[in-house]
């Protein structure tokens, strides 16, 4: 038999992918996320893009790929719900405009996030992508990216702030040599544990 508190968890995921309140994006609405209860580890992104759109599957492309280096797992373990859960700060692809991706809207973070967050009790770690996800999730002053990154030793092993893994932040880490040689063993270290545990 369903408890009412699983019963209520899939109502609400229904509801999110169910959301038609903004019709009026490009594409139309068609929210993606990944997220269940019992996930280990939250990955809090940006928007979905053009491509994720097409094939309704989060991070299923270059970004993912590099995403999914940077944590030392493969795609089997990154999709399954029980262990990530990937809640961007808007669910529906928000459009172009002359510099990429337009920002993610903030009504999905007002209409659904606190909702799909509190419920995640079992985090212990929260991978945070890019510049509009950590406004929402780091504390203090606004931060730009790389002072946000660059306090991960601060914030490890309960979250950390990493760029967004897209093929067009190559400058980003060609200038920042340190993401690399110092952040990402320790952070695919801490990833390994945690599902080791699960």
């Amino acid at each position: 038999m369903t408890s009412p508190a699983a019963l209520a968890d899939k109502q609400l995921l229904a509801s999110v992918r169910g959301c038609r309140n903004c019709a009026s994006l490009p594409l139309g609405p068609r929210p993606i996320l990944q997220w269940d209860p019992a996930a280990k580890i939250l990955i809090a992104g940006q928007a979905p893009g053009s491509r994720t759109h097409a094939k309704g599957i989060p991070f299923d492309d270059p970004s993912g790929d590099r995403l999914r280096q940077w944590l030392g797992v493969d795609r089997e373990t990154f999709y399954d719900p029980a262990l990530f859960a990937i809640v961007p700060m808007a669910f529906c692809y928000p459009g172009t405009g002359s510099s990429g991706d337009l920002p993610p809207p903030p009504v999905c973070a007002d209409l659904w996030r606190q909702d799909l967050l509190r419920r995640l009790g079992q985090v212990q770690l929260t991978i945070v992508l890019g510049q509009y996800a950590a406004s929402w999730h780091c504390e203090g002053p606004r931060q730009t990216v790389t002072q946000a990154v660059s306090r991960w030793r601060e914030t490890l092993p309960e979250q950390v702030v990493l760029p967004h893994p897209s093929p067009r932040n190559q400058r980003w880490l060609a200038q920042n040599p340190w993401f690399e040689s110092d952040l990402l063993g320790v952070l695919r270290e801490r990833v390994s544990a945690i599902l080791a545990a699960a």
